[in-house]
């Protein structure tokens, strides 16, 4: 899969919805719903799931694509997707053109 099939100027896109091995770049995390939400976010926060930090989700589980494997810099993470969710990615060229 490749960003062809993907909507027209998608940008922001939930990391478990991203492309296998389709190099990206973290944008935001999505706000925390509630406390347990918070905990995830601060410990994605913490492993380096950092606006501008390039991403990329290297493997899926099966059945069910859960959990993912997931590189952010040189380390490789799992995630669960609802976990991979809470992560706003968009393809590297589409954040060069915001840098502008």
């Amino acid at each position: 899969m490749t960003l062809a099939h993907f909507p027209s100027g998608t940008a922001d896109i939930g990391l478990d919805k991203w492309p296998r091995r389709l190099p990206a770049q973290v944008l935001r995390l999505m706000p925390a719903g509630d406390a347990e939400e918070r905990d995830v976010l601060l410990r994605l926060l913490e492993i380096g799931f950092l606006p501008g930090e390039p991403v990329q989700v290297m493997a899926r589980g099966f059945p069910g694509d859960d959990p993912l494997a997931v590189r952010v810099g040189h380390t490789t993470f799992a995630l669960r997707s609802h976990e991979a969710a809470l992560i706003r990615v968009g393809p590297l060229a589409a954040v060069a053109g915001h840098a502008a």
